[in-house]
């Protein structure tokens, strides 16, 4: 009974939700579908670095971009946010390459690499993008954005499921189940919109995010998932590719 209450309770929601029903509206990166986007070069992939050269560029990028993520932060938020950026390495062992922001118990933003992302990376070019998509996500407010998004989808679903007679277990589970969808309703153009703002800020630091973005080439493509946390490859690739025309042409 209760698993029936939640699964109506969750279409619900998610109705709510694909109907703009948000704490806030959202900016949009207008790109087109994925299967318009163009493909990304075919050329070989870089032989991977040694243990050193991948430290060296890291250590040499970090030193670039820093700066350059302060002065963008301090630029677009105008003191609404902590630009106290550091970057730093998660040498917590995994064989995935992964990088993430988060914020430390001073509330300063940290850009955090793991040892596998790292190594992975063929060229300074694809660590700064990275780097800058990452940073781009505070600065864009994206971790609070995604916590009011979370709350949200508890309440709504949290209520809809008390509506419907669920006892206190019943809503408790359908508070996590809203908290987990709402987190995700707005993840892929978050995503998108770390992507534009990463290429401008790695661009500004002298880097080539159309060469960074080759970085995507090796990843494994999570195409056009419902409720997915990240958009096509394509699709960001476009992104990536959009933005960097628009600062050759002057228009950023």
């Amino acid at each position: 009974m209760q698993a029936t209450v939640i699964r109506a309770c969750l279409g619900l929601l998610l109705a709510a939700m694909l109907g703009a029903c948000s704490v806030a509206p959202r900016q949009q990166v207008v790109v087109p579908h994925p299967a318009a986007a163009p493909q990304v070069s075919a050329e070989a992939v870089p032989a991977r670095l040694s243990t050193q050269q991948a430290a060296d560029n890291f250590i040499a990028v970090a030193r670039t971009m820093q700066p350059k993520i302060r002065e963008e932060c301090l630029e677009r938020t105008q003191g609404r946010q902590n630009c106290n950026y550091r970057i730093l390495v998660d040498e917590r062992q995994s064989a995935s390459p992964n990088a993430f922001q988060t914020v430390d118990s001073q509330g300063n933003p940290i850009v955090a690499f793991n040892l596998a992302l790292i190594a992975e990376a063929r060229n300074p070019d694809e660590l700064a993008f990275v780097m800058g998509h990452e940073a781009a996500h505070h600065i864009l407010g994206h971790l609070q954005s995604k916590s009011q998004d979370a709350a949200a989808g508890a309440m709504i679903l949290g209520v809809l499921a008390a509506a419907t007679g669920a006892d206190a277990t019943g809503i408790s589970q359908a508070q996590d189940i809203g908290a987990s969808v709402g987190s995700r309703a707005y993840s892929k153009d978050y995503e998108l919109q770390a992507d534009r703002l990463g290429t401008i800020i790695s661009w500004d630091a002298g880097f080539d995010p159309a060469r960074g973005v080759l970085f995507f080439n090796r990843l494994s493509d999570p195409g056009d998932q419902f409720l997915g946390s990240h958009p096509p490859n394509a699709q960001r690739v476009m992104v990536v590719r959009r933005t960097i025309a628009q600062l050759q042409a002057g228009q950023i």
